[in-house]
């Protein structure tokens, strides 16, 4: 494995997110609008200000993981393609693993979840399509 590949990967897949991240909370505001609706479940925004650096923190060792992941499953081949494949996995785990479990857990509408679901598919397989152009392995001899 590649450490010095694998760690620039969770660096480019964790810039990747957050641009992507702001990118849609600017494109859509609706979505933090339709949020709003919900001010028992989510903390406001000063309050979460003064928490984010664990929101940070968490990001980036969950890219790291998943950089990993990619490393030990990647066949070779395009890192593109090899990146957006798992990309769309991964997006269809936090989806389902994550927005749908807070859905029927969490007192949010469907249309709340339905945005997030949208939102996190996308910026994971961003993710994976970054981790696939910069994570390169080791060459053997």
């Amino acid at each position: 494995m590649n450490y010095l590949s694998l760690g620039l990967a969770a660096l480019g897949g964790t810039v990747a997110s957050f641009a992507f991240g702001f990118l849609v909370l600017w494109l859509v505001p609706g979505l933090i609008k339709e949020a709003h609706k919900y001010p028992a479940v989510f903390r406001p925004k000063e309050e979460m200000m003064t928490v984010m650096p664990v929101g940070f923190g968490a990001t980036f060792i969950a890219i790291l993981v998943a950089a990993i992941i990619f490393a030990m499953a990647h066949q070779g081949g395009s890192g593109i393609t090899g990146g957006a494949r798992f990309g769309v996995l991964l997006g269809i785990f936090v989806v389902c693993a994550f927005v749908l479990h807070n859905y029927v857990n969490l007192n949010i509408g469907l249309k709340l979840a339905l945005g997030q679901a949208v939102a996190y598919f996308v910026q994971w397989t961003i993710v994976g399509i970054v981790i696939g152009l910069i994570y390169k392995p080791l060459a053997t001899p």
